[in-house]
C-alpha cells in the first residue's frame, strides 16, 4: 500500500533539486566530473518525481517559494555550465583533431 504522507512535497522535491544543484556547482568549480555526473543523475530522478507530483494544486506561498527555488536552480545551472562548457569544447577539439588526423591518415597513409 501506498503511502501518501511518506511521499515528499512539490516544493520539498524543489528543495532537494536545488541541495543537489548547488553541489553540482562545487562539483564543476573543482573540476569533479565523476561527481558532477552523479549528482546531474540524482537530479533526473527527482525530475521524473516531480511529473508525478506537478498536477496537485499549490496555494499562492508555495508558487512563490517554488519559483524563487527554480530561479535558484537555473542561476546554479548557468554557473555549472560556465565550468563545463570550456571543458566540452576541450574534448570536442581533441575528439575533432583526433578523428581529422584519423581521416588524413587513412587518405595519405599514417607515414610509420
Amino acid at each position: 500500500m501506498l503511502n501518501i504522507a511518506a511521499m515528499p512535497s512539490q516544493i520539498e522535491t524543489y528543495e532537494q533539486i536545488h541541495a543537489l544543484s548547488t553541489r553540482m556547482v562545487e562539483a564543476a568549480r573543482a573540476n569533479d566530473w565523476d561527481q558532477l555526473i552523479d549528482l546531474e543523475h540524482n537530479v533526473a530522478d527527482l525530475r521524473a518525481t516531480l511529473l508525478a507530483e506537478e498536477s496537485n494544486p499549490l496555494d499562492p506561498a508555495e508558487v512563490e517559494q517554488k519559483r524563487r527555488l527554480i530561479q535558484y536552480i537555473l542561476r546554479d545551472d548557468a554557473e555549472v555550465r560556465r565550468h563545463t562548457e570550456p571543458w566540452m569544447e576541450q574534448v570536442r577539439r581533441f575528439l575533432g583533431g583526433d578523428a581529422r588526423k584519423q581521416r588524413v591518415d587513412r587518405a595519405y597513409g599514417s607515414g610509420s
